[in-house]
């Protein structure tokens, strides 16, 4: 089987986020991968069903524990490996897409990222208290998977604000968790690499518009025209 070209094929394993009812966002994933050049049946690319609660288990929203659920999964299920490759569902990869080669000594790389840092090149290093917002576009070098897995499983059993961090968004925890762990190097694509298409939330309360029937189809409509244009 082929294997991905644009320097993914450094990643040993690339998994995707995906819930499984949310098919629309499985096949846009798939042609996205297709045009980077990830072969859909390569051993390197799994789905990940993402994990859809029914509580809130102290978390502001259901999509937001879901959301945490999914990639403390995907961590568990990367124990073992040299380095992985994290995307969520409404990721787009940039047109001119071409993942720059990532040092030695790496341990956590945001490929698409919200962030108030100055850019110094393809790749800025973010100073382990400078948060780094978003999480559709992750890379994890092997020796952060393990602490990691642990720091994300003691904030479970933390109540909401307590002061080492209680049940909060996948993205502020991993960002607590670099303020934690300053001797982690932390790298960020700018410009980025991939963007989160317009798309019904998962994550947040869904408003009207995307409760009721057929308008529902038609705001979708209208987002995938407007990321077109984009």
């Amino acid at each position: 089987m082929d294997r991905p070209s644009n320097r993914l094929a450094a990643f040993e394993r690339i998994f995707v986020i995906n819930l499984p009812h949310r098919t629309d966002r499985r096949r846009q994933m798939e042609t996205q991968l297709a045009a980077v050049g990830v072969p859909l049946d390569s051993p390197q690319l799994s789905f990940f069903p993402a994990i859809r609660p029914d509580d809130l288990g102290g978390f502001p929203t259901l999509g937001a524990r879901g959301c945490y659920l999914s990639h403390l999964g995907v961590l568990r299920a990367a124990a073992g490996l040299r380095n992985v490759l994290i995307l969520e569902d409404d990721l787009d990869f940039a047109d001119a897409f071409a993942l720059p080669p990532l040092p030695s000594g790496w341990g956590m790389f945001y490929g698409g990222a919200r962030h108030a840092l100055v850019p110094t090149g393809a790749l800025t290093s973010a100073p382990p208290s400078e948060p780094v917002g978003c999480t559709h576009f992750l890379a994890l070098n092997g020796a952060v998977i393990a602490p990691l897995v642990d720091y994300l499983e003691a904030i479970l059993t933390r109540p909401t604000g307590h002061p080492d961090g209680g049940p909060m968004h996948v993205d502020g925890a991993y960002s607590r968790f670099r303020a934690d762990h300053p001797g982690i190097v932390t790298l960020v694509a700018t410009p980025d690499l991939g963007f989160q298409r317009p798309s019904r939330s998962d994550i947040h309360p869904l408003r009207w518009f995307d409760r009721v029937p057929v308008v529902r189809e038609m705001v979708q409509f209208a987002r995938m025209r407007r990321a077109a244009r984009s």
